[in-house]
């Protein structure tokens, strides 16, 4: 059977990123379970449209069972920031809101509320919000039709993304994931929402995760402003060197492998911090088990008592994480280390980035 682009429909696809088999990022077995000879049998492949330049899961044969996480606080202050820049720019216009929420959890609504909007119980909307939710929705066509659909005909649909330009610049190939269907560029964002009656009219970014970017889209053609072009410019500039990314992966995994080999030759307690996602295909590839990796602590109660995918290495609670008294904690989501700082000052001096190029200190 032929496949075609989620977005355009279009045959044209090539391979951008390709991992193999590799463990179901969003199922984490209990921690006593046996690692199974199956376990790391999903492939995972990243395939991008000559047509419309989505890129896009190849396929995904997991079953969807992801614990609920803690939402991180660099996610809330970003969400408050981003209402900030949209109500300053005079978008946030009427009275209605409709979320398409993330399966990873957090919403907008309580900003909205702060300035006087209420959720729509029927019809479009005003404010159409989406964060990180439209990647899930294996149908990218459809999943457009339908924001378009609930966005009043004066109204704003706004968009954040994890951008491919920053994906591809910072070498952050495990953001692919089962589960997450899309991963896009601003220009391909515009062709698939001008498909879908819509045009993009503004955009801002921020810094989370390495590059995110929100946009705001309106019914009907209209002139984006000159902030767009910046965006589109710099996407394109490192979206040029998008072949690359899967040289990375080898580097990456080689790295992490030397580093925990190195901190078991001299005796170090080595732990992690995060079980997010993008850890489990890195952890699984490079090989790490509790030799190497003694536990990896998370917030979230759903995943503590589990243990990584493709490995034995326990998920842990992070007061568990503090009595284990580590000399080395690599932070798996760089994201996270502020809170991580404030929240855990007993581990100053013991964290560790995970970089592509190995991990680093801070």
């Amino acid at each position: 059977m032929t496949r075609r682009c989620r977005g355009c429909a279009h045959t044209a696809l090539t391979t951008l990123l390709d991992l193999g088999p590799v463990p179901a990022a969003d199922h984490f077995p209990p921690r006593d379970a046996p690692v199974a000879a199956t376990e790391s049998g999903h492939p995972l492949r990243m395939d991008r449209c000559a047509a419309c330049g989505l890129a896009q899961l190849a396929d995904d044969d997991t079953v969807t069972a992801e614990p609920r996480g803690v939402e991180p606080l660099a996610l809330r202050d970003q969400a408050a920031e981003a209402v900030r820049r949209v109500h300053g720019a005079g978008l946030l216009r009427g009275s209605t809101v409709t979320e398409f929420g993330s399966p990873h959890g957090g919403t907008w609504l309580p900003l909205l509320a702060e300035h006087g909007f209420t959720e729509s119980t029927g019809g479009p909307a005003d404010v159409v919000l989406d964060c990180f939710g439209i990647m899930h929705e294996p149908d990218q066509r459809a999943a457009f039709a339908a924001r378009a659909a609930a966005t009043a005909p004066d109204g704003v649909l706004l968009v954040q993304y994890h951008s491919l330009a920053a994906i591809v610049a910072q070498g952050q190939w495990n953001a692919l994931r089962h589960g997450h269907f899309a991963y896009y560029s601003l220009s391909t964002l515009r062709t698939l929402l001008r498909a879908a009656g819509m045009s993009v009219v503004t955009a801002w970014e921020f810094d989370l995760y390495g590059g995110t970017v929100l946009l705001a889209a309106r019914h009907g053609d209209h002139t984006p402003d000159a902030t767009t072009d910046s965006v589109l410019v710099a996407e394109a500039e490192a979206l040029s060197s998008a072949a690359e990314l899967q040289h990375t992966v080898d580097r990456h995994v080689r790295a992490l492998r030397r580093w925990l080999d190195a901190g078991a030759a001299h005796g170090h307690r080595v732990y992690a911090y995060g079980a997010a996602s993008r850890a489990v295909a890195l952890l699984s590839m490079a090989g790490a088990h509790r030799g190497l990796l003694a536990g990896v602590a998370d917030a979230s109660p759903g995943k503590q008592g589990r243990r990584m995918p493709g490995t034995d290495v326990p998920i842990i609670s992070p007061t568990d994480l503090l009595a284990a008294e580590p000399d080395v904690v690599l932070l798996t989501l760089p994201d996270l280390l502020a809170e991580v700082r404030a929240a855990l000052p007993e581990l100053e001096g013991r964290w560790m980035i995970d970089d592509p190029a190995g991990p680093r200190a801070r």
